[in-house]
């Protein structure tokens, strides 16, 4: 038994007030599929918070399902995506992106991010007909390793989507913590405004599951339902998901929740410095991952649950620390005792 895990910011239920929602409103009938009353109020203030009126929003269950969606919409059968080599899409999605037919190209980027450059390469290699041809440039903010954009980075990212005929999708299964980031100046209106297509995650922002996705270029939205229908990812119970991003939302209950999680890791980042703790990426959002002694790591297990990232040279190792919505002080501040010589 741990005394606490860090493994992830989805090993709670749910928010008290998104359980009381779905409580209250158990009991009435409700049209199926995402068009219940729940799922449409949750469309509008997703629309408002995004700027966007004419935004076209669809719940799904997870974050997986969702890339996968969004993808196999948006690409021809000879056409290929550009990401990250740590994005999730190449890492943890057992290989679903592949299995559609679609090649990833996988970039190496030392903190998760791409830059114009290293997809201008990529463009730049795909010559003709030969070749796949690239076509949507993935991005997930926060990365997966926690590191987020600037306004400025995706502001460029988008015009070079833009010069290479590029659609740009981004994966917010962390995008609150993101955007309650104090290493960002991107709030939802610009993302709505600079991507084809962004995933708003609820799964891992105090949700029971779930993610919005919401597609902002016209062109893009028409029979979007027929590839959810055909991936399993339309709902006959959408109303549970539409519940969900109405308790998220109409109070700004995700950034909040969202602020909390990313306190409790620089609380985690502070403490761990104070003890001279190094980290393979800065600290942004509610991940982080300090470099400790395997000796160290192999204690900190018997009562801790966290990842070992990656091995950094023949004594130490990066592990991965994750903080949520309902992580407590008092875990924080006994896991840096644990730490402590």
């Amino acid at each position: 038994m741990y005394t606490y895990r860090f493994y992830n910011d989805y090993s709670e239920g749910a928010h008290p007030r998104l359980l009381e929602l779905l409580a209250s409103t158990n009991d009435q009938q409700e049209d199926g599929y995402g068009n219940d009353a729940l799922s449409q109020q949750a469309t509008a203030l997703l629309q408002h918070a995004l700027a966007q009126p004419a935004a076209a929003v669809h719940f799904v269950s997870g974050g997986t399902q969702a890339n996968l969606v969004v993808l196999a919409a948006l690409l021809k059968p000879y056409e290929s995506v550009i990401a990250a080599q740590t994005a999730h899409i190449n890492v943890h999605e057992a290989g679903a992106i592949e299995a559609t037919g679609h090649k990833i190209h996988g970039v190496a980027t030392p903190d998760g991010k791409l830059t114009p450059a290293m997809i201008q390469a990529v463009v730049a290699h795909h010559t003709d007909e030969h070749m796949v041809k690239p076509r949507v440039v993935f991005i997930s903010h926060a990365t997966e390793l926690g590191t987020v954009y600037s306004k400025r980075e995706l502001e460029a990212l988008a015009q070079v989507c833009r010069d290479n005929g590029l659609y740009l999708h981004l994966d917010g299964a962390r995008l609150g913590p993101a955007l309650a980031s104090a290493a960002t100046d991107v709030a939802l209106p610009d993302l709505a405004r600079l991507v084809d297509v962004l995933c708003i995650g609820g799964t891992k922002n105090g949700a029971l599951f779930g993610e919005a996705i919401a597609i902002t270029t016209p062109a893009l939205q028409e029979n979007f339902r027929y590839h959810m229908k055909q991936h399993g990812a339309l709902l006959a119970k959408g109303r549970v998901l539409g519940a969900q991003f109405v308790g998220l939302f109409r109070d700004d209950l995700s950034l909040a929740l969202a602020r909390h999680a990313n306190a409790l890791a620089a609380r985690l980042a502070d403490g761990l410095r104070q003890q001279g703790v190094r980290f393979l990426v800065p600290v942004m959002t509610n991940q982080l991952f300090p470099i400790l002694p395997t000796t160290l790591i192999r204690t900190l297990q018997e009562h801790y649950g966290f990842y070992v990232w990656t091995p950094v040279d023949a004594t130490h190792a990066a592990i991965r620390l994750v903080t949520s919505w309902a992580t407590p002080e008092a875990s924080v501040d006994a896991f840096l005792r644990a730490v402590q010589p």
